[in-house]
């Protein structure tokens, strides 16, 4: 009889549903529903399309769009790296997760409220060469990217409070699953655009991040943990940041880890933020076809982040890493060389598989790599990782499409293309990653 239980709950005591269903865990994912909604309406489809309509006007122009889309994606990330290392520190200091990710969550909700009123504000000044109305959204939108991508460190860590080892690749591939379940729900924001308006989404986007985060706001109980007592001031966290930099080059693994994912992440992020221009600009997807391509590259997401969950738990991380680099480097390829839409739809449904199994297996890979008493600073490094890559990936394709834009759609395609030399240097750099978590040296 014990055999027989066992075998029918392969997760130590909790059924697959049982594991899925139990609050905490349904509230923690339904957070990935509401965010991916920001992600994918905001930083991913509208935004890129609202500047490509107010700018856009040719070829040229047309590049020049993609650098602002770019270097507005890479200064917020600049301004994530300055801070984001400190978000670990808080966690292992105070013990608490949802304190902060509250409130960073209502910032990024309510600067893209601001992204809608701005762009509706009809004015005639302008700064810098450009409408003081536009210039509003691409201010609003970096906030609302700089508080989106921190609520993400808080976010992540609290994976190791809801599960077992063997539990937590289910319950990330659960959580990116429900994630990319908020794209296909998003969209319906799509239904405000009218003759080319885009700016109509941004309000919309903003009220449904707001209800999906209810249930983390009021149902997610977060778990008392002991809080390291400290009397430095906030500002000594940043002696701390050079500490744990430091500390972390002792744990081989995973440090070389976060390199490995330096690269990949450089990839990932650009291509998210510029998958909406080039596929109109490029490959001439009208709007309403991107629309479709994005639902199959979803649904795509949705199947890989979930099936890599027991893929992870069945060969392990730094395998299941190792595939789904391949996978991205597979659709890039064929997306900066696709001559016609029914390679670039092959290429997308590739980037969602590998988009969504990325975030499962490397979170997972992080969890095993990392000592648990040092595990928020490490997320904290990884997250800092991740966004110095989301700085150089965008300036690199945004300044080779500014310094290109003169040869038209050429350019975009060249920066596109660059982003697949970073995928191979992070599968290189992933091949040296020891498989399990290593003593300090």
């Amino acid at each position: 009889m014990a055999k027989l239980e066992s075998a029918s709950n392969p997760v130590r005591g909790r059924s697959v549903w049982a594991l899925f269903f139990s609050l905490p865990i349904f509230a923690w994912a339904m957070y990935d529903f509401a965010n991916t909604i920001f992600s994918s309406n905001i930083v991913t489809v509208f935004y890129p399309f609202y500047l490509k309509e107010t700018l856009g006007s040719s070829e040229e122009m047309n590049q020049i769009a993609s650098t602002f889309i770019t270097y507005s994606n890479a200064l917020s990330s600049f301004f994530l790296v300055l801070l984001s290392p400190l978000f670990g520190v808080w966690i292992d200091r105070t013990g608490k997760k949802k304190a902060y990710l509250v409130p960073f969550t209502l910032v990024a909700i309510i600067a893209t409220f601001l992204m809608g009123a701005s762009a509706v504000w009809d004015t005639n000044k302008e700064w810098l060469g450009l409408n003081t109305s536009i210039l509003g959204v691409i201010l609003f939108f970096m906030v609302a990217k700089f508080f989106y991508n921190s609520s993400l460190v808080f976010y992540d860590s609290m994976i190791s409070d809801l599960g077992n080892e063997r539990e937590i690749p289910l319950i990330s591939g659960f959580g990116v699953a429900v994630g990319y379940v908020g794209t296909l729900v998003g969209l319906v924001a799509f239904l405000f655009v009218h003759d080319n308006h885009f700016e109509s989404t941004f309000i919309p986007s903003a009220v449904m991040f707001l209800i999906f985060s209810l249930p983390i706001m009021f149902l997610y109980k977060e778990k008392r943990q002991r809080p390291v007592a400290s009397h430095k001031s906030l500002l000594s966290g940043y002696r701390e940041i050079w500490t744990t930099f430091k500390d972390a080059r002792k744990y081989q693994a995973a440090f070389t880890f976060m390199i490995a994912y330096f690269f990949f992440n450089d990839a990932i992020a650009t291509a998210i933020a510029v998958m909406a221009i080039y596929a109109n600009t490029v490959m001439g997807f009208s709007t309403g076809q991107f629309i479709l391509l994005y639902l199959v590259s979803t649904v795509s997401s949705v199947i890989g982040s979930y099936l890599f969950g027991y893929v992870t738990r069945s060969i392990g991380p730094k395998k299941a890493v190792t595939i789904v680099a391949i996978i991205l480097i597979v659709a890039i390829s064929l997306a900066s060389l696709a001559t016609s839409q029914s390679i670039f739809w092959v290429a997308g449904s590739l980037y969602g598989v590998s988009m969504g199994a990325m975030w499962v297996t490397s979170r997972t890979l992080i969890v095993q790599l990392t000592p648990e008493e040092k595990r928020g600073q490490f997320f904290g490094l990884f997250a800092f990782s991740g966004k110095v890559s989301s700085i150089v990936g965008p300036l690199l394709y945004g300044s080779i499409t500014w310094a290109m834009a003169s040869t038209g759609n050429l350019a975009s395609r060249v920066a596109l293309g660059s982003l697949l030399v970073l995928v191979i240097i992070g599968l290189i750099v992933h091949m040296r990653v020891p498989q399990k978590l290593q003593n300090p040296a």
